[in-house]
């Protein structure tokens, strides 16, 4: 077959293969239907020594059945808050997604369905580039959604063509609540003492943010609680170190959790083949990859990590080496002919000094390549199989 002629040839660079697999439902075994997907991947001569086997977190927290219901939401945001059904909440920084928040967002409002939730988003874009307005606003000011909507400006999402702010006020009216949305770039511009709690639902800019928000919730007399989304959802049956951060919309009332104990999870799915197979792989899970969009801003890495968990292998592995078009222009300049240049190249045989490539970390690297190959449209490929990358 090609796959096995290939093997034997010099001429292939890295390669990245989607794996089709059946529909993943709760309860699959699902490592086991991978060993059995590698299996014949192995006969066909595709499986290696070093590979690198990638899982998207979708399908292992679905077979896992690592799903939380918006009441069960609403009741764990009233515990860790310590609000009632009265309360106010503030919601700052989230991101604007249908798919990532909104759920969230109906989830929290459920939980103060007599009270009233504040909305603040930051502007002109989102954390992950989303656009919120498009309009010359001074950044280092504060506004209220309504009254902006009377002015020329344009709420509307370029790509989605949603106006995120109508959205939000309308996912929280439809719980009973009362909605505020404002915008504001400072994440204290809204803490207060009318506020009972705030939930900071920024991804990446979370630790900061919160330090900022309780700093300032300190010099209040009434104090508001102050937590972030990994500490929603957290605990108990449906166990999860991120909480609702990075969770996805599922069907009916329910969001799906990232995978439950993603380290274990690789660590034995590498034991097995190396088990059943004879084959010492790589594994890693999957989120978003870290790509952001040069025509729209938008940064696809609305996951907290690119790689939920990692066998030991990928760790704090780098991938670096040398730039190869600048070498051969530099050699070239010192009069070396093409098969030298790439006999030194190819054996290594070259300058210290010469300039390298940034070193950058195997496993977001391999992360992100999985995403792309995968397709976030899902192209019924959840496993890819990258080879030759370390």
């Amino acid at each position: 077959m090609l796959m096995i002629e290939m093997k034997e040839r010099n001429y292939v660079g890295v390669s990245a293969y989607g794996l089709k697999m059946g529909a993943i439902l709760p309860g699959t075994p699902l490592q086991e239907e991978i060993v059995e997907v590698l299996k014949r991947c192995d006969d066909d001569g595709m499986i290696d020594d070093g590979d690198i086997l990638c899982i998207t977190e979708a399908v292992v927290a679905k077979a896992q059945n690592n799903y939380v219901s918006l009441d069960r939401v609403a009741e764990e945001v009233r515990e860790v808050c310590d609000i009632s059904p009265d309360s106010t909440v503030l919601v700052v920084f989230p991101i604007a997604s249908r798919n990532r928040f909104s759920f969230i967002l109906k989830g929290i409002a459920r939980a103060v369905n007599e009270g009233q939730v504040i909305v603040q988003m930051s502007f002109p874009d989102d954390e992950v580039g989303n656009r919120i307005l498009d309009a010359d606003l001074d950044p280092h000011e504060t506004y209220d959604y309504d009254d902006l909507k009377g002015e020329d400006i344009d709420f509307d999402h370029p790509i989605t063509g949603m106006n995120y702010l109508e959205y939000y006020r309308d996912i929280i009216e439809g719980e009973s609540a009362a909605a505020e949305v404002k915008l504001s770039n400072d994440p204290t511009a809204f803490v207060s003492d009318d506020i009972d709690a705030v939930i900071v639902s920024s991804i990446h800019s979370r630790e900061s943010d919160g330090e900022m928000i309780r700093s300032e919730a300190e010099k209040l007399t009434d104090r508001p609680t102050v937590v972030d989304l990994t500490q929603i959802c957290c605990e108990g049956e449906v166990k999860c170190g991120w909480g609702l951060l990075g969770c996805n919309l599922s069907s009916g009332e329910k969001l799906k959790l990232a995978p439950r104990n993603p380290f274990q999870y690789v660590e034995e799915l590498q034991k097995k083949v190396r088990k059943d197979i004879g084959k010492t792989i790589e594994v890693l899970i999957f989120g978003d990859g870290a790509y952001k969009d040069p025509e729209s801003g938008i940064y696809e890495l609305a996951d907290p990590v690119a790689a939920f968990g990692y066998t030991e292998g990928l760790g704090e592995r780098f991938r670096e080496g040398n730039k190869y078009k600048y070498l051969v222009d530099k050699y070239l300049e010192k009069g070396c002919d093409r098969e030298e240049i790439a006999e030194m190249i190819e054996s290594g045989e070259i300058e210290s000094e010469d300039e390298g490539t940034t070193p950058r970390k195997v496993k977001d690297l391999a992360a992100s390549l999985a995403d792309l190959v995968s397709g976030s449209a899902d192209a019924g490929t959840p496993i890819v199989l990258i080879k030759d990358f370390i």
